[in-house]
């Protein structure tokens, strides 16, 4: 009898349990649509277009992804205008400097919510202020929330404190 080997396991020759898309590692053992989901940047749906466009099954692991399927990934995601992918799923409509759509990753997405904020900021827009005020920007209530990190004691009933000793 022939033992099985089952797939995903370290004595699998061609599984790897990274691998590398567009500078970022994503696991080999979990299917494409959510390996791809551990870049910054990428959503489920994003992921969903990326593999289509690309002619990558979905439900492969991506650890058997072969050299060719990966650099297909890998030009998808770097160009999703050029592939075909609706402008809608751009995470960066309209950018503000040059006015073009755009997908942004990892380093650059952080880098630039950074630059937008530091932007608000600066004009003293009313979402820059209340980021600068460490308030909540999108209309919620302020009465009950978001004062976890403001201080301790700072709302309720204070208890006296109890003297030590007998009266």
């Amino acid at each position: 009898m022939t033992e099985e080997k089952n797939p995903g396991k370290p004595e699998d020759k061609e599984f790897k349990h990274l691998v590398r898309v567009a500078n970022n590692d994503i696991k080999g053992e979990k299917h494409v649509i959510y390996a791809l989901t551990g870049i910054k940047g990428v959503s489920i749906m994003f992921a969903n277009a990326v593999c289509r466009k690309a002619k990558v099954s979905v439900t492969k692991k991506a650890g058997y992804l072969s050299d060719s399927e990966v650099k297909a990934l890998e030009n998808v995601i770097l160009d999703p205008a050029k592939a075909g992918i609706p402008v809608w799923m751009f995470n960066r409509k309209r950018d503000y400097e040059t006015g073009e759509d755009k997908h942004v990753f990892s380093g650059n997405l952080d880098f630039i919510h950074e630059m937008d904020i530091k932007r608000m900021k600066k004009t003293k827009s009313y979402k820059g202020l209340r980021h600068q005020w460490g308030l909540p920007v999108r209309g919620q209530r302020t009465k009950s929330n978001f004062r976890k990190n403001k201080g301790k004691g700072s709302l309720g009933v204070q208890k006296k404190k109890v003297k030590s000793g007998r009266v």
